[in-house]
């Protein structure tokens, strides 16, 4: 399995090239089905998430994003599906994205599972870009129209393998590259970009109360950098967490959680631009996250904790 995964890896990485377009999260190891279709299912539950994301406090028409995502099993724990819904925007745009999941898991051995999922839904945007106030060419073209965006359609794809103690992903959400200028999905020079996700994590004991937990986010497209966040967190005593992040040229961050109860999850985090000129007039980025798994009957209450 080892194997597969380096190669799986190493094998679509020449092709990644460099990132970013999508919207960010810290809290990316609990908002994983909006990037990966094959996490469906994997919790054993029906388990809703939501995501409320302020960029850069302060900083006029930085960018606000929420994120809700839910899926289940559906089939003797083989065939489970998912839905997301984000909301992402960015000055006068307005981007919102409805996608279904569908993901076949299979038993690789007597804990590890490896999932194909896919995942398909329509993209629409809209841009205002005439309410902006010109400085220089007040006659500016470009700036004379609003974008209102039909909804194109757009379908992905992921792999996603799981033990109780770690994981790893791959998957390209977005395949098509559509233009919104022209309505089209045919592919353009300023058209969406496809993008490639790389996720990864593990939990490791390192006492009766205390463990640690590493993960990973490495996201990739053509003409931007190859980004990754790193984060390093301990939970203690199965109830409270705490945490760094780290996301390369950008941004360092502090995430905490609790659970109330074993199937409710808040969590909270901040983090602070360091790589661009932003991180000097804004009061940094903020981020809650709401997860909660139903489980209706006694017998499938879920037997050991799910970390990821």
């Amino acid at each position: 399995m080892k194997k597969l995964l380096y190669i799986l890896t190493f094998g679509l990485l020449p092709a990644l090239g460099l990132a970013q377009q999508e919207a960010m999260f810290t809290h990316y190891m609990f908002n994983t089905l909006e990037v990966n279709p094959a996490y469906a299912g994997s919790r054993d539950a029906l388990t809703i998430t939501g995501i409320h994301r302020s960029q850069w406090v302060g900083f006029d028409g930085a960018p606000v994003t929420q994120t809700i995502t839910a899926h289940s099993p559906i089939y003797r724990e083989e065939l489970a599906v998912g839905f997301s819904l984000i909301n992402d925007r960015i000055g006068p745009t307005n981007t919102t994205s409805i996608y279904g999941d569908v993901a076949y898991r299979m038993n690789l051995s007597e804990n590890g599972k490896l999932a194909f999922g896919l995942k398909a839904g329509l993209n629409i945007m809209q841009s205002g870009l005439s309410s902006l106030k010109l400085t220089d060419d007040k006659t500016d073209q470009s700036f004379v129209s609003d974008i209102q965006s039909k909804a194109l359609p757009n379908f992905g794809f992921g792999l996603y393998y799981s033990t109780p103690k770690v994981y790893a992903g791959l998957s390209s959400p977005r395949i098509l590259q559509n233009n919104f200028s022209t309505n089209s999905t045919a592919t353009a020079s300023n058209s969406e970009k496809r993008h490639y996700f790389m996720i990864a994590g593990a939990i490791m004991e390192i006492s009766d109360n205390i463990k640690f937990k590493p993960t990973t986010f490495v996201k990739a497209t053509a003409a931007a950098p190859l980004e990754a966040d790193l984060t390093a967190s301990f939970l203690f005593n199965e109830m409270i967490s705490a945490g760094l992040m780290v996301r390369t040229g950008d941004a360092v961050g502090l995430l905490i959680g609790v659970n109330p109860t074993p199937q409710f999850r808040i969590g909270y985090s901040f983090d602070w631009s360091y790589g661009l000129s932003t991180g000097k007039y804004n009061g940094g980025s903020h981020e809650i996250m709401l997860r909660y798994d139903f489980i209706y009957k006694e017998k499938e209450k879920i037997r050991s904790p799910r970390y990821f």
